[in-house]
């Protein structure tokens, strides 16, 4: 059975290189409509570069209830004020738990098996993705992602998140019984509040809608 409620939207960022360029672009992404988390992709460079970004994109989502994770990176979560990490598999997950744990997010992606999943959940993860590209850009089809969420929103208990590839995804996810759904390149790519409320309205049960 999917799960009664609707879900709540995330945002996973470009890769940031120059995060003061991008604060404001987040920022009001952030305030368009509800936001539950921000996944950050952060540009390679130094481990001080990679504190000061991500320091600048929290200052970007104060005075919202909006979380940031980091992708991978978890050792400078504290030191950069964010809420937790996303990580690429169990073994990284498993790496990552004393940094983060009790008190910071620990998120599961790169599940690509069943079992990576549940593993995934028995080990701590507060969440778990499905759906997002590998490192390649390949990502399942949307009909495998489908079946992985609405077989999770059945059994399991633990968030799961469902990455769209574009709004027009939305819907679908929903239905299957996602808790969150996870936005990307194709808001970016535009207009960020127009694509937000596209989004929102797919989210929303057709018996909510007036």
């Amino acid at each position: 059975m999917a799960r009664s409620n609707a879900p709540r939207l995330m945002l996973v960022t470009p890769a940031v290189a120059d995060a003061e360029a991008f604060a404001p672009t987040l920022a009001a992404a952030c305030a368009a409509t509800d936001i539950a988390a921000v996944i950050v992709r952060l540009a390679a460079g130094d481990e001080r570069t990679q504190i000061n970004r991500l320091k600048t994109l929290v200052r970007a989502t104060e005075g919202t209830e909006t979380a940031l994770v980091v992708e991978g990176h978890p050792e400078i979560v504290a030191r950069a004020g964010a809420d937790g990490a996303h990580l690429a598999g169990t073994d990284a997950l498993i790496a990552a738990l004393p940094a983060l744990k009790p008190d910071r997010i620990a998120g599961a992606g790169g599940l690509r098996e069943r079992h990576d999943a549940m593993l995934a959940a028995e080990t701590g993860a507060d969440y778990v993705l499905f759906g997002e590209p590998d490192k390649t850009g390949h990502r399942p089809a949307i009909d495998a992602v489908i079946e992985r969420v609405a077989w999770w929103a059945e059994i399991f208990q633990i968030p799961c998140i469902a990455y769209a590839a574009h709004p027009s995804e939305v819907e679908n996810l929903a239905v299957a019984g996602a808790d969150f759904i996870a936005l990307s390149d194709s808001i970016w790519a535009a207009d960020p509040t127009r694509a937000l409320a596209e989004a929102t309205m797919a989210m929303t049960p057709r018996e909510h809608i007036a």
